[in-house]
């Protein structure tokens, strides 16, 4: 059982991390859900490995792990900006230099999540519709409208296009 379990982990672990990445926009978060996740799958591993997808259970864990982990940390944020200074509780961008999560980071979070788990975790649409708990229909929707925004260019995209070109 526990050969089992290490297999499924390696195999799907950093998948799940990269999925949940792209979704909370934070890897450190993402890490942090992702191994609670395994960590409750391996308490009810014989439970959890008769699911018929092991691996969208361990993912619909891990997003309720960290949304739960995302409002702690917005009340925290709240409390903390009365004996902190405002600037010391802004997270650091950790990922600006790819031009692609550029664009995915400025969907909003149910976009991400559409984004992430469809073209990250590699899931069909039925199944994204399961781990979300929403209709087939409204993850087609949502992907189709996530795809065209991200593809919009934004003003900041239309301001580089021209600084580059004025300086050619």
């Amino acid at each position: 059982m526990r050969a089992e379990f290490t297999s499924f982990y390696e195999q799907e672990a950093p998948r799940l991390v990269r999925s949940l990445t792209l979704v909370t926009g934070e890897a450190v978060l993402a890490e942090d859900a992702v191994a609670e996740a395994f960590a409750r799958a391996w308490s009810r591993w014989p439970q959890v490995r008769a699911c018929d997808r092991p691996a969208a259970w361990v993912m619909r864990v891990a997003l309720n792990e960290s949304r739960s982990r995302f409002r702690r940390r917005s009340v925290e944020r709240r409390k903390a900006h009365a004996v902190a200074r405002p600037d010391a509780a802004d997270d650091p961008d950790l990922s600006a230099a790819h031009a692609l999560w550029d664009a995915v980071r400025r969907l909003d979070r149910r976009e991400r999540a559409l984004i992430a788990l469809r073209y990250v975790a590699d899931l069909p649409q039925h199944e994204i519709a399961q781990v979300l708990g929403i209709p087939p229909g409204t993850v087609a929707s949502g992907l189709n409208r996530a795809r065209q925004r991200r593809q919009r260019p934004t003003s900041a995209d239309i301001s580089r296009r021209s600084s580059l070109t004025a300086a050619q």
